[in-house]
């Protein structure tokens, strides 16, 4: 990649971000402003590769190598509606992939940490987030099971991978009454669930809409590729 910053918001695909927020967003559910804005300014197409540019808007994932994918628009905008951020936040994210969800709750929060397992991505979304000038997300390599305890704990965790039960590491680092986002169900198909963990310690759960994410591989979660 060249040595330059990126412009937040740039023009050429201004009408392409604002169409897909209105029509894709917005007319199936999306209320919440805050949002809609962040979707309608991060550059989608920095976060793939580059014969992908053109299609960044479309309703539907993406390939970013690796055997991973981009989440469609309207995944990542449920997932971040669904943790309810005001700003002041402190949000982990398991699985940063390209770095776009990162950027969208950079945009939402005053602090991310996004953990990615593969180092070739964990680069390339550092090398993104530093040219759009998201100073306040930052990454770190590892088993994103295990979350991250140096910046523990959490006011909300958002999962981009399918597990099969709510890893424990997860739980013990969302702070009392924070919020998580994951999808859980077997490998090949999920549920996306929220997870508010009571001042008491207690879990509640509301079960949400059907999803399907690559497995979230490692200690507590799927043991194999």
């Amino acid at each position: 990649m060249e040595d330059e910053t990126w412009e937040m918001d740039p023009p050429a695909s201004r009408g392409a971000r604002w169409r897909m927020a209105a029509g894709q967003l917005e007319a199936r559910g999306i209320l919440d402003r805050r949002v809609l804005e962040a979707m309608s300014r991060i550059p989608r197409e920095r976060f793939v590769p580059p014969e992908w540019a053109e299609a960044a808007y479309d309703d539907g994932p993406l390939p970013i190598g690796c055997d991973q994918t981009l989440s469609q628009p309207y995944m990542v905008a449920v997932m971040s509606e669904l943790l309810e951020l005001r700003g002041p936040e402190r949000v982990l994210e398991i699985g940063a992939g390209s770095g776009y969800g990162a950027a969208v709750l950079g945009l939402l929060a005053a602090r991310v940490v996004a953990v990615e397992r593969i180092p070739q991505l964990l680069d390339e979304a550092r090398e993104r987030w530093r040219r759009l000038g998201l100073d306040h997300v930052v990454g770190a390599a590892g088993d994103g099971t295990l979350g991250w305890p140096p910046e523990a704990p959490y006011d909300a965790i958002c999962v981009t991978a399918g597990a099969p039960a709510i890893p424990r590491p997860l739980i013990d680092q969302l702070r009392p009454g924070g919020v998580m986002v994951i999808p859980v169900g077997s490998r090949y198909i999920q549920g996306l669930w929220r997870v508010r963990r009571g001042r008491n310690g207690l879990l509640e759960v509301e079960k949400g809409l059907g999803c399907r994410f690559v497995p979230l591989l490692g200690r507590d979660g799927w043991k194999n590729p």
